[in-house]
Order: C-alpha cells, then sequence, then structure tokens
C-alpha cells in the first residue's frame, strides 16, 4: 500500500506527502507493512508542513519553466521560504528583469494545466555527476556531500533536479502561485563567487489564500510606519549621514518622551530606582560580561591615543553590574530594583535597516533586579504583573499576549548545571500561575534563559516585545555579593527586564497597528481649530487660548483653504479632532468636531463641554475618542 491508496481508504482530500516517525515521504512511497496506520500522519495542503512542501515544489516547477525558455541556464538551489519560494540561476550573461516574470509565469501556469507528475529517484554518487555533468554548481554540492550520502532526484517532466523531497504529487496542484521580484545573489551567498539572478515566488494552497496574502500586503504597506511617521511629522531617516539613527522632530520626539516618562512613572511606583551609566566604555568590561565574544563584530569600538579600547555599549546591563558594585551590599538592601534608559548602538548590515524597527542606535527601556534566592518568585511575578498594566495601557487586549520560554542557546555562559536550575525555575513560575506558554529551544540570552512577550497585531503579525530574563551568570563573571544573615557573602540572582526592549522598535510596530492614531495621552496633537471665513477669527482665538491653557495640544488653521481641502491635510496627520468654526458656532458658542474614524459625521457642544471630556480622557489614558 503507497500513500495514494491509504488517503482514498481513509477518505482524505488536499494530501500532499506523509510523515511517518518524524521523517516526511511523497505519497507514492510505499508503506511498510510493519507501520501502523494510526500513526501515520497525512500532511495537508493547508498545513504548516503541507505548505513548505507545495512551496518546495514550486520552485521546481519555476525551475523547469526557466528551463524550457532559457536553454542555457544553470539552476542553483531553490528552496521553499516563508510564504513562498525563490530559486537562485546563473543565466549565462543574459539579463533578466521584472518585465520576463510574465513569461515565466505563464510558462508555469501552461506546466501546471499539462498535469506533469513528480517522480522520485534515488542514484549514486556517480550516476549524480554524469546526470549534472554540465552544471558546475549541481557538480560542486555533489562532490561536498559525505561518502555514501544518500542522493534523490526528482523528474518533473524532462526536467529534473536534485532534492530530498517530497514533493506534490504533480503540477496541478500548483496553480496557486505568484512570481513577485527578482533580485541580485552570490553562490554560496559569498560576494567572491559567481552573481546569480534571484527569482522570488509566493505560493498558497487556494487562490483565495493567495489572495488573501496580497491584500494583507496591501493593508501592511498602508499602514507602514515609515510612511506615517512621514506623513505625521514625527522622524526622518538618513542613510547618508546617519544610516540606522533617528532624527526625532517635535512631534515624534513628544510621542518618545511621554511614553519613555509613562515606564518611567510606573517603574518608580513599583520600587525601581533610575540610574544612567556611559555609553562608552573599556573593552575589558565587555570581554569580562561577555558581550565581546558574542556580539564583537557588531560592537562600535576604537583604539585612543594611549591604547586603550573603549567600545559604544551595545547592552546597558554591565553598566548597571558597575552600580552594583561600586558599595558593598547586604540582604537589608535586596531586591535592588534598577531602571535605565541607555542609548546603546549595534552594528547591522544596511540592508537590515529598516525604519524604527531595525536600528544601529536605540534606546533600551531596561529594568535590572538583583535579589536573594527567595524573593526570586516574587520578583519575576511582579515584573510579569508590571508588564501587563503596560501593555493593557498601550491598548493590547491581556488574552491575546503570548509568552514563550526560550531555552538554552548554542553559545553561551555558564554550566549545564546553572541552566537546567534557571530553566526549570522560569516554568515553574508559569506552571504555578497557569499561564499559557510555548518553548523555544537555543533562542535563549548568552547568559540566561528567558520569557519572551509577543502580540499579534491588527493584521495579524506576530511581533515579540518584552523579556524576562533570568541570570545566574553574570553575577559571577563579576563577583557581585551581598552579606547574608548568617554574616556570610552571597552571590545575588540578577533579572534583567525589558517591557519593550528598543523603545523605537515599540513605537514603529505599535504605530504600524494603530495606524499612528496615538491616544489622546501621548498624542503629539490633539485637535485642529478650522476656521470657515474670517469672519470667526477672534472666536477661534478664543477657543485655541481656552484649549491650549488646558494643557490640549491644539493648532489654528486660519489658512485661506477650502474646508474640505484642510480636513484632508489634518486628516492625513491623524489629529483626533478637527474643530469647524463657522458663524453658528460663534453665535452659539459650540464647536462642530470631527471625530478621527468617525467619517464625515460631525458633533456639535458647547465647547467647554468638549474640553472637561479631552481632560479627562488625557487624564485617565483612555484609547478612544469618543466624545460620551
Amino acid at each position: 500500500m503507497n500513500g495514494f491508496d491509504l488517503i482514498k481508504k481513509i477518505g482524505v482530500k488536499n494530501a500532499v506527502a506523509l510523515e511517518i516517525n518524524d521523517m516526511q515521504y511523497d505519497l507514492s512511497s510505499l508503506i511498510p507493512d510493519d507501520v501502523n496506520e494510526e500513526k501515520i500522519k497525512v500532511i495537508l495542503a493547508s498545513d504548516i508542513d503541507g505548505l513548505e512542501v507545495l512551496r518546495h515544489s514550486s520552485a521546481h516547477l519555476l525551475a523547469f519553466a526557466v528551463q524550457r525558455l532559457y536553454k542555457n541556464a544553470l539552476l542553483t538551489i531553490g528552496p521553499a521560504v516563508e510564504n513562498g519560494f525563490y530559486y537562485d540561476i546563473d543565466f549565462n550573461g543574459i539579463n533578466i528583469s521584472e518585465n520576463d516574470l510574465e513569461k515565466i509565469s505563464n510558462e508555469m501556469n501552461s506546466i501546471v494545466k499539462e498535469d506533469v507528475k513528480f517522480i522520485r529517484k534515488e542514484i549514486s554518487k556517480e550516476e549524480a555527476l554524469s546526470l549534472f555533468a554540465n552544471n558546475k554548481y549541481k557538480l560542486e554540492i555533489i562532490n561536498s556531500l559525505p561518502a555514501n550520502f544518500p542522493i534523490s532526484i526528482y523528474y518533473l517532466g524532462d526536467f529534473v533536479d536534485l532534492c530530498r523531497g517530497p514533493h506534490v504529487p504533480s503540477s496541478r496542484y500548483l496553480a496557486n502561485f505568484k512570481l513577485t521580484k527578482i533580485s541580485g545573489s552570490y553562490w554560496r551567498a559569498d560576494a567572491s563567487k559567481e552573481k546569480l539572478q534571484r527569482i522570488y515566488g509566493v505560493a498558497f494552497d487556494t487562490k483565495q489564500n493567495l489572495e488573501n496574502y496580497f491584500n494583507f500586503l496591501k493593508e501592511a504597506e498602508r499602514r507602514d510606519h515609515k510612511k506615517i511617521c512621514k506623513a505625521m511629522d514625527l522622524c526622518h531617516f538618513d542613510a547618508e549621514y546617519a544610516p540606522g539613527a533617528v532624527f526625532w522632530h517635535h512631534k515624534g520626539w513628544y510621542v518618545f518622551k511621554t511614553l519613555l516618562n509613562y515606564l518611567r512613572d510606573e517603574k518608580i511606583k513599583n520600587g525601581y530606582v533610575e540610574i544612567n551609566t556611559p555609553r562608552l566604555m573599556n573593552r575589558v568590561l565587555w570581554e569580562t560580561s561577555g558581550h565581546w565574544e558574542k556580539y564583537g563584530e557588531h560592537n562600535y569600538s576604537g583604539k585612543t591615543q594611549d591604547e586603550m579600547i573603549f567600545a559604544v555599549k551595545p547592552m546597558n546591563c554591565p553598566g548597571g553590574i558597575l552600580v552594583y558594585n561600586s558599595t558593598p551590599k547586604s540582604y537589608r538592601d535586596l531586591p535592588l530594583r534598577a531602571a535605565e534608559f541607555g542609548q546603546v548602538n549595534r552594528f547591522e548590515s544596511s540592508g537590515s535597516l529598516n525604519g524604527l524597527l531595525r536600528l544601529r542606535e536605540f534606546t533600551q527601556d531596561d529594568a535590572h533586579v538583583w535579589c536573594t534566592p527567595e524573593q526570586l518568585e516574587t520578583e519575576i511575578l511582579n515584573m510579569h504583573n508590571l508588564f501587563y498594566k503596560i501593555y493593557t495601557t498601550m491598548g493590547y487586549n491581556s488574552d491575546t499576549i503570548e509568552i514563550a520560554l526560550s531555552l538554552r542557546p548554542e553559545k553561551r555562559i555558564g554550566s549545564d548545571e546553572i541552566w537546567d536550575s534557571a530553566e526549570k525555575y522560569l516554568e515553574n513560575v508559569l506552571i504555578k500561575q497557569g499561564l499559557k506558554y510555548k518553548l523555544q529551544p537555543g533562542e535563549g540570552a548568552f547568559y540566561g534563559p528567558k520569557l519572551e512577550y509577543g502580540f499579534k497585531d491588527a493584521i495579524g503579525r506576530s511581533w515579540q516585545i518584552g523579556t524576562i530574563q533570568l541570570d545566574m551568570n553574570l553575577p559571577n563573571r563579576f563577583k557581585m555579593s551581598y552579606i547574608g544573615k548568617d554574616g556570610a557573602k552571597h552571590e545575588p540572582i540578577m533579572i534583567h527586564a525589558a517591557c519593550f526592549g528598543s523603545l523605537e522598535r515599540f513605537l514603529g510596530q505599535y504605530i504600524e497597528n494603530i495606524e499612528g492614531k496615538f491616544p489622546l495621552w501621548h498624542n503629539p496633537m490633539h485637535a485642529c481649530i478650522l476656521n470657515i471665513n474670517d469672519k470667526v477669527t477672534d472666536y477661534c482665538n478664543e477657543i485655541y487660548e481656552k484649549m491650549t491653557q488646558a494643557g490640549i495640544i491644539a493648532q489654528l488653521d486660519m489658512d485661506n483653504k477650502p474646508l474640505q481641502q484642510k480636513i484632508a491635510i489634518h486628516s492625513l496627520e491623524k489629529v483626533p479632532y478637527l474643530i469647524i468654526v463657522g458663524e453658528k458656532e460663534k453665535a452659539s458658542k459650540t464647536v462642530s468636531i470631527r471625530i478621527i474614524d468617525n467619517g464625515n459625521n460631525a458633533i456639535s457642544m458647547p465647547i467647554d463641554e468638549f474640553i472637561n471630556i479631552v481632560v479627562e480622557k488625557i487624564k485617565t489614558k483612555s484609547l478612544n475618542f469618543l466624545l460620551k
């Protein structure tokens, strides 16, 4: 019996592969007699694994179409990637462009309609070398394989490629694709080697899901924080003079400062003191902490005239430890909670920079707590509860918070015994509190495991924001101690906590989530007053004075442009309230108010009533703009 027989027997549709004993197989594969049918997992096209099979098969479909159209093209590799696939190709001197994608796509669609079968075959190394004798890239791959390594190939019509598989049964399964772009690449990702052309595509299990993906991209593009920041005049970026850094304009700086001050106030309420440490410190500090070994190539450093090497800090933690070590501590001083909003620098490649989301210079909302073993659980729970309070104030539903427990990475410091203890402790806290979480092996910090807090935004994207990290290694490296009740020296436990991590990165994803519609308490502009004609200038000025005296950030727009044009301009700026003033409003001492996201509907009310409502919303950090 093979996979086709099995899915026919159990009545499963849309199957693309099988999983037996954690190994994936084509549906054409024979099922061993000693395998219980109940232990076989049928992989559907809609499954995560099924989509990967479908996308990998789509890469072969692309390669087959290219081979038909460009006889001299040399194929290299074509993996599945998130949402799609790509294939790196040496076109032998032909420069193809995005204008050629339609031609290639049409050929792919022709192959889909031909219903060409994927056929797997295992061959020897000698056979493989002979089969791909005219393709130097495939020969290099084959020759790099260990001796006796099993080699399999897949035929798709007269096209053949090296591949482990599995693949969909035939090309008709691959109708829902779209080629998206062409870019340059290098063989083996090595700039000293041959330059290739990479063709990208996306693929899904249904036409509707393909359409949904492109609708998602349109929505993501509409919410792009870089566009919103420009429209709202929040900040800008300069790739020539300061790549990877932010130039905050006055409105953006207001948003940044109000967020920072809110975090500062909440931490003070929770028993934190605030510290500040130097940005430039001796390389020896980073060698002691382990950051130099872990992030050395990402550090900004330089040598002074006295031959000392200094580094711009990539993290705040070691500076905080030096503050702790500056004076003797006893158990009575613990827990010691210290917050630092320190600016840090890490080198990132130019290609990875992305507005506020990926920078070389950013501000971390760090907190470090040093405590005794007896205080550890309470401190972690206090941090967890503080995170939840801040997140809900920012408008995130606590039910949608996703927690991951990230475990030891391959490159780390400290003994396995210490890691065992730290990981078990964090997991026990989660279990005790009844919190749902997922495990992330290999994703911990190099000095300890961590809890990662993540969210799904308004269009379904996942973001990792806050972290709580348990550190039983750095205190030992820096010989930290406190005098216990027994009069002896003990080593404190260190907890790293960052509610948002990078404030800039958080603001980038936050802006996209809320489309730049900041709640009033940290909105850089609360209202704009628009006159209909010059006869109401005095009343507009009166309104402006009343609002600013009450602490409302307002703007007067007395321009002679048509009212609808002014409304359009300030709507793009995401101003929550547009105060429209005409002779009727002046006579009745009222205002006509257009509320953001409320269409063309306007609300009329006395100006004093409006001011009182807005002031109360700012005070209570309300998340809505409704005037009720």
